[in-house]
């Protein structure tokens, strides 16, 4: 039987909870991780037309990009709009569940769809995600090192590119003196003490860190497990906001405008800048691009396609002798839902899960251009 809780552990690989922003409020949301899953929804939304939707169609999971609780409650009224989404929920024990900045952040999540659909190659991150990789250092006596290298490795440490189980180890001395209150695994209280340790060191993912050194105090033999986190720079895991990727060939930004309204069915996109000068770097944004829009201008990305961006991103923009392309929020958005879909479908299956996995299909933007 497929649980909640085998579908959040699905999702914390697809998009880790680590790399949302701290503003953000990502996570199961409404339910219970032993609740049974059947069936999963995938949505843009969680709205009250969706939840309705999904209890009739005995969905038991709706997975959504825009998180129900954004911010604290403090008070859960039956008669406004999230209370009485929540309460439909319970009652007919639809569990609902965001992923959301942890989602445009992931390698594989919402901006490298949306420059998959946009064709972009050589792919990059726009705003990585500062210190992906960690080093961690611990020291353990002699003849345990093995019990603690299987144990972290288990949890995730020690992985390269193409390689895992990586690690490196020293040998030396280790010196203590307990206290009066300690309870030494070696020596004694009071005494001056010399053990022959070895210094073990990993590599570890920002994503892995929590599990990883709970792994290792759990089986480390010392009262006081001694160990040191160092941030490793410039070492990404291809995790952060927005993209930069090139067209394979050059084209002017007014054809790049027609050619976006034509991939995403838009009958008008916002765009800022000399219509004929030709663009081939592009830097895109899921969502609101305003927050990256200082990432773009300091890049090489010729425009940056994004949503809900104003009247004095587009003078920066034009200043700076660039392009932008405003594609609005729902349409740079949306495709999070047939991508994740896909992702969901395609782990689960890898995981023998037997559940089924669809799309909502009607939404809409909220908002009509006239």
């Amino acid at each position: 039987m497929i649980t909640i809780d085998h579908v959040l552990e699905v999702m914390e690989h697809i998009a880790p909870v680590s790399l949302a922003e701290t503003w953000d409020n990502p996570g199961l949301q409404v339910g219970h991780r032993e609740w049974l899953v059947n069936k999963i929804w995938v949505a843009l939304d969680p709205t009250y037309e969706v939840v309705e939707k999904a209890c009739g169609e005995n969905v038991n999971l709706l997975i959504t990009h825009h998180p129900l609780i954004f911010h604290p409650l403090r008070r859960l009224d039956m008669g406004n709009n999230i209370g009485k989404i929540i309460e439909l929920a319970i009652k007919h024990r639809v569990a609902i569940l965001c992923a959301h900045t942890n989602l445009d952040s992931a390698s594989g999540g919402l901006n490298d769809m949306f420059a998959e659909r946009l064709g972009l190659e050589c792919v990059t991150v726009l705003s990585p995600k500062g210190d992906d990789q960690f080093k961690l250092v611990v020291y353990v006596p002699k003849e345990y090192e093995d019990k603690v290298l299987d144990a972290i490795f288990e949890s995730g440490a020690g992985k390269a590119e193409r390689y895992s189980s990586v690690s490196f180890r020293t040998e030396g001395i280790g010196t203590f003196r307990a206290g009066v209150d300690a309870n030494p695994f070696l020596g004694r209280r009071g005494e001056f003490t010399q053990v022959p340790e070895f210094r073990i060191e990993v590599l570890v993912a920002r994503k892995d860190l929590s599990q990883v050194t709970m792994a290792l105090t759990a089986v480390h033999p010392y009262e006081e497990v001694v160990y040191d986190v160092y941030a490793i720079s410039g070492k990404g895991s291809g995790d952060g906001l927005g993209r930069i990727g090139e067209l394979d060939e050059g084209i002017s930004l007014g054809r790049f405008s027609e050619r976006i309204k034509r991939i995403f069915g838009l009958s008008t996109v916002k765009v800022a800048g000399n219509l004929e000068h030709s663009v081939k770097r592009i830097a895109v944004c899921t969502g609101s691009g305003r927050g990256l829009l200082g990432d773009f201008l300091s890049s090489d990305a010729e425009v940056l396609v994004s949503g809900d961006l104003g009247y004095h991103d587009g003078q920066r923009v034009v200043n700076a002798g660039k392009g932008l392309i405003d594609i609005g929020h729902f349409a740079s958005e949306h495709l999070v839902v047939r991508g994740l879909v896909k992702r969901l479908k395609e782990t689960l299956s890898a995981k023998e899960y037997l559940v089924e996995v669809a799309s909502y299909q009607d939404e809409c933007d909220c908002f009509q251009y006239v």
